[in-house]
């Protein structure tokens, strides 16, 4: 076969793992009908494929035994080889009838996988979309089901509210006083914090409204649960008895640093509870994320070490081989063996077990057997990005870091050649993957894997002894910890201090067409480096277009910029606002829905103190930030909507709060805050009441300087603006009412004369805002118009030449 002589790899199993792949993830999003259709026709092409095959190579060996019976050698030599080659370089002096020796052969073996794959994916569809569960999902019922979890509680981010989301495997649904048995996947969201300490294998009960998945899931359907769950029972002891491992392991972290605390368990067992999302986003700019997941490298370390060490006892090569296997099963079990972890350790024994014997080009067949076996047992896995980094990264270290190592050894020492090689590897592997997810090249991924690489392998050793002792004695696993947190610090120091580099990230096109150009590029760029005249002109280039590039940074201006007076933070769909009130000081005004998104905004802005929060209405993309106004300053009065019912008190704990009414003025410095709105009397307004009457008891008010005014306006709706236009008083800035939506009065906005507009909204919102006829009315009244979705965060300033506008993305 081509690629399969001494100096190729074997690529003759790509085309099938390729077909293999690509029919789960095509099908999945189709009907059952469509899958057993494909799998059908499969079955035929392959049966006439491989049919044809063995008659041709059977009249192949009858010729050629026809010509050697006659005495014409030669003749025999040249059927055969000219039958050989179509089979892919046969041997000239063996039968030619094989057919795992064929070209056609191998078409046989994809489609029979493209069948197997199809037929997989149809009964999964099948099952997943009968029976009672879809029936009640389809039609919005409600209904008591009693469920196994199968898969680890995760904390996710939704409209300004934590969702919690559980996988499990819906057994039997109660509802009209009839139980009737079923065994399908759900998925599970719930607000209750009792969902967090689930344990995969539990039994559950609860109740729920059903709904059909939104995307080409394999999911019976979605539940949307209100209440805590009701647990049956007891997690199974091998459950039991990983919780306790990663209960014990933080409890040994406790003596750490806050950020060591939270990475070293996510490197050791994948348990990110008590990660800094702040620190998680610096990670994953840094190019660093998968060290702070389960991995194939975490993986690799733990079953390396294991054999290391008994090799060092001298327990020879079998009995290593079970050490290292136990030692994987073990981390498996306590990493919770999901779809994730299952993945990571195939990837993780193929490498390792290709590098170790330095078979590395025996590694590509095993990689795509493993590929196609995965993707057989679980279809889902061909839509999953991590799947599929990674099967990149593994294939990226079995093909590309052998050669560029020894090409790397002629000028640098081996202990260096071999790491920037792996890392290099993995990098160009994966990057059109990531490129495809975020949209983000990262330019310092390569340089900050290569400066944490030293501190990875002690980490994950220290701490993965630590879990295993800390179950025992808590005492010898705290030593243990402390040299594993200095590995991690670290790393940490590393991720903070690339993600914080100017141009640690580029915009790239997203999806794929974004793969596709960042694929196209690297083609061009290594034919350019093949020569040496171009690649002269391309090294003048690029260093050209660095000493431009910072150069431009060095003599823009950063942000925030010196001065500002008023910012709109980019806290995605909601408000936070912040005034200048005197040195490090500030007055916030709503704190949007992320606590850690208002707090970095704030922690970039310089605030140590915030004398004054005002919070215009309970709404949670304007409240649920309000721990991180709260993290580490001074804060003194709390002001809410004088029509609120209190919500916004949970986040306010030993804070004086008052209700704003009109009139109220306050002094901060030099800022000065006159409330116009709303009107005390009234009925209480809460979260459970219509949107449109909670916005419109939202607290508006007018912040001046004495070079600036602005418009705070909340969320009013039209009929709050109609109150408020014959008492608007002119300002130079105008925060545009809930999030630039269709509810605007023309009289209102144009009462406040404001040459500049802010839009607060998140990207690619649910809701449709900003509304097109708001931003035409905008500009017909001549406002220049700045959108959190689009600049970033917004700073305004007064200078010597008047208003000032610095948007964050410039």
């Amino acid at each position: 076969m081509p690629g399969d002589g001494e100096g190729g790899h074997d690529l003759r199993l790509v085309l099938p793992a390729c077909a293999t792949w690509l029919t789960a993830l095509v099908l999945i999003g189709l009907r059952p009908v469509v899958a057993y259709i494909v799998a059908g026709l499969c079955v035929g092409c392959a049966a006439v494929l491989l049919t044809t095959e063995l008659a041709d190579g059977r009249r192949a060996d009858r010729a050629a035994a026809t010509c050697r019976g006659s005495g014409d050698g030669r003749w025999a030599a040249r059927v055969r080889g000219r039958w050989g080659a179509r089979s892919g370089g046969a041997r000239a002096d063996r039968p030619t009838g094989g057919l795992l020796i064929r070209h056609g052969a191998l078409a046989g073996a994809a489609l029979a996988c493209v069948a197997a794959s199809a037929a997989g994916v149809g009964l999964r569809l099948s099952a997943v979309g009968t029976g009672p569960v879809r029936a009640l999902a389809d039609a919005g019922g409600r209904a008591t089901i009693e469920a196994v979890v199968t898969g680890g509680p995760q904390a996710v981010q939704s409209r300004g509210h934590e969702i919690i989301m559980v996988r499990v495997r819906a057994e039997t649904v109660r509802r009209h006083g009839t139980a009737i048995g079923t065994r399908v996947p759900v998925l599970v969201l719930a607000a209750e914090q009792q969902w967090r300490s689930l344990v995969v294998s539990q039994r559950v009960r609860f109740s729920a409204r059903l709904g059909p998945p939104d995307h080409a899931e394999l999911l019976a359907g979605v539940a949307l649960v209100r209440g805590p769950p009701v647990t049956l029972g007891r997690p199974s002891a091998m459950q039991r008895a990983a919780e306790t491992v990663r209960a014990k392991l933080r409890q040994a972290c406790d003596g750490l640093p806050a950020a060591q605390r939270g990475v070293l368990p996510g490197m050791v067992v994948g348990d990110t509870s008590r990660l800094d999302p702040r620190l998680d986003d610096d990670f994953t700019a840094a190019g660093l994320s998968h060290l702070v997941v389960v991995s194939g490298a975490n993986l690799a370390i733990v079953a390396g070490a294991v054999l290391w060490l008994a090799r060092v006892a001298g327990l020879g090569r079998r009995r290593a081989a079970v050490l290292a296997a136990i030692a994987v099963l073990g981390f498996v079990v306590v990493a919770r063996p999901e779809p994730s972890v299952l993945r990571a350790t195939v990837m993780a024994l193929i490498g390792l077990i290709a590098l170790v014997s330095g078979r590395e080009r025996r590694g590509v067949p095993i990689l795509c057997g493993a590929v196609v076996l995965l993707v057989l047992a679980d279809p889902e896995l061909a839509r999953s990005y991590g799947f599929a980094l990674s099967v990149a990264a593994t294939a990226g270290l079995l093909i590309l870091a052998p050669p560029w190592r020894d090409r790397l050894r002629r000028w640098l020492p081996g202990p260096v050649a071999e790491p920037l090689a792996v890392a290099a590897a993995a990098q160009v592997a994966c990057a059109p993957i990531l490129v495809m997810l975020s949209g983000e090249l990262s330019l310092v991924a390569l340089a900050a894997n290569l400066l944490a690489e030293p501190a990875v392998v002690p980490a994950t050793l220290l701490g993965a002894a630590a879990g295993v002792v800390a179950p025992f004695a808590l005492p010898p696993a705290r030593l243990l910890v402390w040299p594993a947190g200095l590995a991690v610090g670290w790393i940490v120091g590393v991720a903070r201090t690339a993600a914080a580099l100017p141009y640690a990230t580029v915009a790239w096109p997203a999806g794929l067409l974004g793969a596709a150009l960042l694929i196209a590029a690297g083609a061009v760029a290594l034919l350019v480096l093949r020569r040496r005249a171009p690649r002269r002109l391309a090294a003048a280039l690029l260093a050209g277009l660095i000493v431009v590039v910072l150069g431009g940074h060095l003599w823009q201006p950063g942000w925030p910029p010196r001065g500002w007076l008023f910012v709109v933070c980019d806290v995605g769909q909601g408000d936070g606002m912040v005034l200048a009130a005197g040195r490090a000081r500030a007055v916030v005004v709503d704190a949007g829905p992320d606590p850690s998104v208002m707090d970095d905004c704030l922690t970039r802005l310089g605030v140590r103190v915030v004398p004054l929060i005002v919070l215009t209405h309970p709404h949670a993309d304007h409240i649920d930030g309000l721990p991180g106004v709260l993290a580490g300053r001074t804060v003194g009065m709390a002001v809410t909507s004088g029509r609120s019912a209190g919500e916004e008190l949970r986040h306010l704990p030993r804070v004086q709060v008052r209700p704003a009414a009109p009139g109220q003025r306050w002094a901060v410095g030099d800022l000065s805050l006159t409330v116009l709105a709303p009107v005390p009397q009234g009925p209480r307004v809460s979260t459970r009441d219509d949107g449109t009457t909670v916005n419109n008891a939202s607290v508006v008010m007018v912040a001046r300087w004495p070079a600036l005014s602005v418009l705070l306006s909340g969320d009013v709706e039209t009929e709050a603006q109609h109150a408020l236009a014959g008492t608007v008083p002119p300002v130079d800035v105008l925060k545009v009412p809930h999030h630039g939506s269709r509810s605007q009065a023309a009289a209102f906005l144009a009462a406040t004369r404001a040459k500049v507009a802010i839009i607060s909204v998140g990207a690619d919102n649910d809701y449709g805002h900003p509304a097109p006829a708001t931003v035409t009315l905008l500009r017909a009244l001549g406002m220049r118009i700045y959108r959190t979705d689009l600049d970033g965060s917004v700073a305004v300033l007064a200078t010597a030449h008047g208003l000032a506008v610095v948007p964050q993305r410039r």
